[in-house]
């Protein structure tokens, strides 16, 4: 349940946390199976259990998006497609046209899909009424859109904001590294992506490689800017931090785990105290990313 992607929005400072409400909502717009031609489905899902939607402890809650899609990919619709055209041929004694091709596509389309295999994907979502968080674990901006959309049918008075910080992620951690010295809480760990701010976007990557030294001095001092930086935080957390201020490759090292995993009986157990463990460091790492950053840009009403 640990998660490893962050999109990060702030709430509104006065929306208070009823987790009952919300319980509710959620439920009035469940995952349902796509049936006949659907392609795709998505809706709330059962955090735990077959009925709580809202997972609440410590004040602070889980939900989560459950999407269905069919697979039906193009080379298989292509292919019963050009049998059929075969078939066509032989029984008129002339070529199909590009009109009655594309017809008979869609067709096929409608034939199979109903018959497709359909997968299942589960999107977390951590809501922190007390600070005002709300972030989503998703690997693209793409999941996390699907998110905010469904959100937006479900809760009428949750306005979102990404957040954002005096200082860009980019001037930060470009500064960071010139000056070879992290953030209080910080280190600076041994992945960069450096881009040129002019016409050819020219890009080096690091990977598992020392950021010391004047290779990335001069990289800087020819005009390119760090676009993601892996850092570690109090020995706790490691992370890359993008341009967009987004959090990837998340990991929560091993001294935070160990902790839930001694304490906890059942899965169940482990499932809440994981997500507990989780909410609390997350909140203190991103209190200390937004100081990091020169604070925050107050929020337009």
């Amino acid at each position: 349940m640990w998660f490893k992607s962050l999109f990060i929005y702030r709430m509104p400072p006065n929306w208070v946390a009823q987790p009952a409400a919300l319980q509710e909502k959620l439920a009035l717009k469940p995952l349902q199976t796509c049936a006949g031609l659907d392609k795709l489905s998505r809706g709330w899902m059962p955090v735990r259990g077959e009925e709580l939607f809202v997972l609440t402890l410590n004040q602070q809650m889980l939900i989560a998006l459950g999407m269905e899609q069919k697979l039906l990919p193009t080379t298989i619709v292509n292919q019963f497609t050009k049998a059929r055209v075969v078939e066509i041929e032989a029984q008129q004694g002339y070529k199909v046209g590009r009109k009655e091709l594309k017809e008979l596509k869609e067709q096929m389309t409608e034939t199979l899909l109903p018959r497709a295999f359909a997968l299942r994907s589960t999107t977390y979502v951590w809501i922190d009424p007390v600070n005002g968080w709300l972030v989503i674990d998703a690997a693209s901006a793409a999941k996390a859109e699907a998110v905010l959309e469904q959100l937006s049918k479900t809760v009428d008075d949750l306005p979102l904001q990404l957040l954002h910080t005096e200082l860009s992620p980019t001037a930060a951690m470009t500064d960071w590294l010139a000056s070879g010295d992290a953030p209080a809480g910080f280190s600076i760990d041994r992945e960069l992506e450096l881009r040129a701010t002019g016409e050819s976007k020219a890009t080096v990557r690091y990977a598992n490689h020392a950021l010391e030294g004047e290779e990335i001095l001069k990289h800087i001092a020819d005009g390119k800017r760090a676009t993601r930086l892996g850092l570690t935080w109090n020995n706790r957390i490691s992370f890359v931090l993008t341009e967009q201020l987004q959090i990837k490759r998340l990991a929560f090292l091993d001294v935070i785990k160990e902790e839930s995993t001694s304490l906890a009986d059942t899965p169940e157990e482990l499932f809440d105290l994981d997500f507990t463990l989780m909410a609390g460091e997350l909140a203190k790492l991103l209190d200390d990313l937004v100081h990091a950053l020169g604070g925050e840009v107050a929020q337009k009403s």
